[in-house]
Order: structure tokens, then C-alpha cells, then sequence
């Protein structure tokens, strides 16, 4: 573990991480994808005590796992950690995530939407079944998420599951994160016999990306670890929020995320920066 005394001394995280025409023609098909080492075990070893002590800096949850709704067991969620701390801004920043995002997607440029911490206690619950878009007021499909554990997460604790190509059905249920979105939607996948994709056990420092409109679960956390996940998401350059939020859900989200930007207008805020340009 490295704590540095300034932030000359983090990594800049601007070298480049080169995909295949096979990893982009993958990613699009499927609606996910796995990339090993997309940061050095170096690189991991400065960023990630950095982000696990914002975490805990700004971590108002105050009843043990058993006491929560099935969300609360899921993780602790802290948002925005690039404006909590200097350091962490540069990790979510990075040029490295965004060009691997844009790419993946296919498109120019890609601004932060936001990024979130979730970082699944000892004994923490599923995540179940959901489509993150049903709560993000974006008029857009080109929205991607970089999901990666900041420690090794075992076989048991695991990556996420994914349902191949559930990014290109749009809406496949309007529920939130709950009991009844995981019943409802697994019943779905099971009926529809939908393949499925889980990579299993991760090392600190690799990532999926995912779409937001693909489909996906994660398992409990049976271990006596926190396995510390850092996500950011993004949404492509150029694209407006909706023009007629069709939730409160998303209504507060472009309160939330998009401070002072009207509905039909174009996804740009000061929460919202270029961080790649091709």
C-alpha cells in the first residue's frame, strides 16, 4: 500500500490501453466485456487506499448489513468521489478509462456521468437482477460503466452476471433494485433460457465495462473481506437528458446529475466533464 505525500506522485493514468477489433466487435455484440490489467498492480497500490479512505471518510451507514432492505445489504454506495478528493478525481478522470469506453462503444468523445463506490460488506447481500438505465434521464443507448475491484475478489464473491445481449432489448422492466425486480427478471431469463456470462473470480486492477442497458446481477459476499469495487460510468459526447423524465428516479437523477440542465437539453454540467476527445 502506497499513500502519497502529494499528487506528483500518482500515476497519471494517461498511456493508452489498446483493444483488438475482436474485443470492440465482442463488447458490442455481448453488451459486456472483461479487460485484464487495465491497471498495473503499481497503479493499484496508490489509487486504491486513496479511494477505500473517501469511502470510509464519507460513509454515513450506521446499521449492521441484517438490519437493511436488500439494497442497503448490497453495498455501501458513495457517489462522486472525484469531488471529495484531488487524487481520487484523477483516477475517475483518466484519460486510460474513457478512451477504453469510447472505443468499446464506438463513438468520438465520452463526458463522466458519475462514478459510485460500492463496496459489498462481509456478509453483504446479492445484487439483484436490473438494468441500470431505468434510472438515468439519458436520451441515449451509448452509455457504459467501467466496474473494477480496487482488491482480488475470489470465485466466491465474484464479477458480476451478465445476460449476452440484454443491451439491445432497451427496457425490460421498469423496476428498481429490489426482491421483486430479481424474481420477475430472472424469471424472465429462465423462461427465455437467455445465456448468461459471470468472470468468475478478478484481480485488483481488471474491469468490465458493461452497457446500460444490459442486463445484470451480483453475487453476495460470504467472505470475511469488504470486496471495494469502483465504478465510473459514462455517456457519450454530444447527447441530450430526455425531454420528458418518465420517473422520479430519473427525474432526481438530472437534478442530481445534471444541475441546472433543462429536459431535451444537451447532458453538460460542470459534474459532467470531457474526459475524452478522439
Amino acid at each position: 500500500m502506497k499513500i502519497p505525500a502529494n499528487l506528483a506522485e500518482l500515476p497519471q493514468l494517461d498511456s493508452e490501453y489498446p483493444l483488438t477489433g475482436e474485443q470492440i466487435a465482442s463488447y458490442q455484440s455481448n453488451g459486456h466485456i472483461l479487460l485484464k490489467n487495465v491497471l498495473s498492480a503499481d497503479e493499484i497500490n496508490y489509487y486504491e487506499p486513496l479511494i477505500a479512505n473517501t469511502v470510509r471518510e464519507h460513509n454515513y451507514q450506521t446499521k449492521p448489513v441484517e438490519e437493511r432492505d436488500t439494497y442497503g445489504k448490497a453495498f455501501i454506495q458513495i457517489c462522486n468521489l472525484w469531488q471529495m478528493n484531488e487524487g481520487v478525481a484523477r483516477y475517475v478522470l483518466a484519460r486510460r478509462f474513457a478512451k477504453i469506453a469510447a472505443e468499446l462503444m464506438g463513438v468520438d468523445g465520452v463526458r463522466i456521468y458519475h462514478d459510485q463506490a460500492l463496496f459489498k460488506e462481509p456478509g453483504g447481500g446479492h445484487t439483484p437482477w436490473h438494468q441500470d438505465q431505468v434510472y438515468w434521464p439519458l436520451d441515449t443507448p451509448n452509455t457504459i460503466t467501467l466496474w473494477m475491484p480496487l482488491v482480488p475478489i475470489s470465485e466466491e464473491v465474484g464479477s458480476m452476471t451478465f445476460v449476452d445481449g440484454s443491451h439491445t432489448s432497451g427496457y425490460m422492466s421498469r423496476q428498481f433494485i429490489s426482491d421483486e425486480s430479481h424474481k420477475t427478471l430472472n424469471s424472465y431469463i429462465e423462461g427465455k433460457g437467455l445465456p448468461k456470462t459471470s468472470y468468475g473470480a478478478m484481480a485488483a486492477g481488471d474491469a468490465t465495462f458493461h452497457a446500460g442497458w444490459t442486463l445484470h446481477s451480483a453475487p453476495g459476499n460470504p467472505s470475511s473481506s469488504m470486496r471495494e469495487v469502483m465504478t465510473i460510468i459514462y455517456v457519450a459526447d454530444g447527447v441530450n437528458v430526455m425531454a420528458n423524465p418518465d420517473s422520479s428516479a430519473r427525474e432526481s437523477d438530472l437534478k442530481s446529475w445534471f444541475p441546472g440542465v433543462q429536459p431535451g437539453e444537451p447532458a453538460v454540467s460542470p459534474l459532467n466533464p470531457l474526459v475524452y476527445k478522439k
